[in-house]
């Protein structure tokens, strides 16, 4: 399949499920490692081991990744704020649930959906999309409140709730540059490539320059959640959704993969045990609203 669909069908649902789930899993596994293995450690493991896993497979399937093709700028640029989501992710995490912190994640839809109509004219929101996104951008917000008033986590949770609405706002313009660049033409696995090279190296400066201790011995647990991250997270779920996005309208897909905080408040409660408060529940609800808002089709 190589045109670009107008809508989101079945196939692209099942993958989109699937692929929110994964990453739901994703903060538990990071949040459950972060005790063996400093976070800009991890943060660098999982970019770094992504990258050459991009890479073998291209390799064995001839596909070119350093070609001349007009995509150093947008890929660079990418690269860049890839590095900044998951430096915000994995610092955030220090502060915050991993529960709270896939919610917040999800506030990049509304920067795709802002910035798309400058890029692509055929994918406006209709009134009652953009109805859609404020009430889900309203559940985040009074979510975003219980850190300062009444935090669950500790007294820092709202700089580790910060970061989160940080890093979903660098996923969201992640999304933009790739759209906006000759990289919207380019392969899923160049483009992923991209990013996780720039962002591995530019993360090891930044565990480097924190001072960060290495890890030791690690357990099967720190292994198991390190495998994860980087077989199953990194590598096969970033280059499905890479794919995704060159056959399938940007905004709707954005907007479908707020499912995710869903998996991740569930995934943290049952395996992290972390709290469930009445004001996440009410944003994960309002999540919840705005997808059908968004996704539905007009008569």
């Amino acid at each position: 399949m190589t045109d670009r669909k107008l809508h989101v069908d079945g196939v692209a649902i099942a993958l989109l499920v699937l692929c929110c789930f994964i990453w739901g899993l994703n903060q538990v596994a990071a949040k459950a490692a972060m005790a063996e293995i400093a976070p800009l450690w991890q943060a660098t493991a999982r970019t770094a081991g992504g990258a050459v896993l991009v890479w073998v497979w291209s390799r064995s399937r001839g596909i070119a990744l350093f070609h001349r093709d007009a995509t150093l700028h947008g890929g660079l640029l990418a690269g860049v704020l890839f590095a900044a989501e998951f430096f915000c992710i994995f610092v955030g995490l220090q502060f915050t649930s991993a529960s709270r912190m896939v919610v917040f994640l999800y506030i990049s839809p509304f920067v795709v959906a802002l910035g798309m109509p400058l890029i692509s004219r055929s994918e406006r929101l209709r009134p009652l999309q953009i109805g859609g996104l404020a009430l889900a951008f309203a559940g985040v917000a009074v979510a975003f409140s219980e850190g300062f008033w009444r935090p669950a986590i500790g007294p820092d949770q709202w700089k580790g709730d910060s970061l989160g609405v940080a890093a979903g706002a660098l996923w969201g313009a992640t999304t933009l540059a790739v759209r906006g660049s000759a990289l919207t033409h380019a392969s899923a696995e160049k483009t992923l490539f991209y990013q996780l090279a720039v962002s591995a190296f530019l993360l090891l400066g930044a565990a480097i320059a924190a001072g960060s201790p290495l890890p030791g011995e690690l357990s099967a647990l720190a292994w198991s959640s390190l495998a994860f991250q980087v077989v199953v997270v990194t590598f096969a779920s970033y280059l499905l959704w890479f794919w995704l996005m060159r056959h399938y309208p940007a905004t709707r897909i954005a907007s479908f993969t707020m499912l995710t905080p869903m998996f991740g408040m569930a995934l943290g409660v049952v395996l992290l045990h972390e709290p469930l408060t009445g004001r996440l529940l009410l944003a994960l609800a309002a999540v919840a609203g705005g997808i059908f808002f968004v996704n539905r089709k007009p008569r």
